[in-house]
């Protein structure tokens, strides 16, 4: 079994890597949920899914407008796993 320490080290990569990129789009959510919560608390309206639909399309729209700029990073660190995989596993 070969060393260990690439591997463990493309995985704190990628993992970190996940982390950067799911912070903008639970940004969205969050804020929407936020400012949705904050109108049915002064418009006194009790509905259970009006949080969920908001926040579904405001993620839906971010994914959309951002998500090409995430998929860069993304496409790299899979390029630099894939690449370096074959000396990893010897």
């Amino acid at each position: 079994m070969s060393d260990p320490a690439p591997l463990i080290h493309h995985l704190t990569q990628s993992l970190q890597l996940v982390l950067w990129l799911s912070l903008p789009i639970l940004g969205v959510a969050a804020a929407v949920g936020l400012i949705v919560g904050l109108l049915q608390a002064v418009t006194q309206i009790q509905d259970q899914s009006l949080p969920q639909v908001a926040k579904l399309v405001a993620v839906l729209v971010a994914l959309a407008v951002i998500g090409p700029m995430l998929a860069g990073p993304l496409l790299r660190q899979t390029e630099r796993v894939l690449a370096d995989f074959p000396a990893a596993t010897r």
